[in-house]
């Protein structure tokens, strides 16, 4: 696994350290480079960005790009898979763009120190209306406990691709998912 970081000194005042990991190949300069710059269409949208995590995987004939920016108390997150690491990284960093528009308000919320910028429709575009999202329908259920492999099978027989569930081995409510390379995961409470 080749691991790089580089620093770099932004507006006078904030240094940005962009850690950048390759899985399964070695990250040529010119990859981190463009990466780096690619981030700059993150970097914008924020005043006191520290660190930027970048992983780039490589499986076969798919490249995958995975970028997690911590924030005070929140994670933004994205992930996608070509057939082009360039490509991949692309990809993701509209994703993430499009991530901090949709949920700038929430994330302004959650800061409370105003660390993102305000947001600035450019010339020409109408900025839509955003409705807020609300909860239409609440379920109840009773959760017996089961164990992680029957979790599944209900999921399954459900027709969802997760599924709350009591852990009959740990006596906590737990959430089985389908991952989009058609395995599973596991979420689990930290206390």
């Amino acid at each position: 696994m080749d691991l790089s970081a580089g620093i770099r000194f932004l507006k006078g005042v904030t240094y940005l350290k962009i850690i950048v990991r390759g899985k399964n190949f070695e990250v040529t300069d010119a990859l981190r480079e463009w990466v780096e710059k690619k981030l700059g269409k993150i970097e914008k949208y924020f005043n006191d960005l520290k660190e930027i995590q970048v992983v780039l995987v490589v499986n076969r004939d798919r490249h995958r790009a995975e970028v997690t920016i911590p924030l005070d108390g929140i994670v933004l997150r994205g992930e996608e898979e070509t057939g082009d690491m360039y490509s991949s990284v692309d990809m993701v960093i509209d994703k993430l763009e499009k991530q901090i528009k949709k949920y700038k308000t929430k994330i302004d919320r959650k800061l409370k120190n105003g660390s993102i910028k305000d947001l600035k429709v450019p010339r020409g575009e109408l900025q839509a209306e955003y409705e807020e999202p609300k909860i239409v329908r609440t379920k109840r259920f009773a959760m017996k406990p089961m164990t992680v492999e029957e979790a599944i099978l209900q999921m399954n027989l459900v027709g969802h691709n997760f599924f709350v569930f009591r852990n009959s081995e740990t006596d906590m409510v737990n959430v089985v998912y389908q991952r989009k390379d058609g395995n599973y995961g596991l979420i689990e409470p930290e206390y």
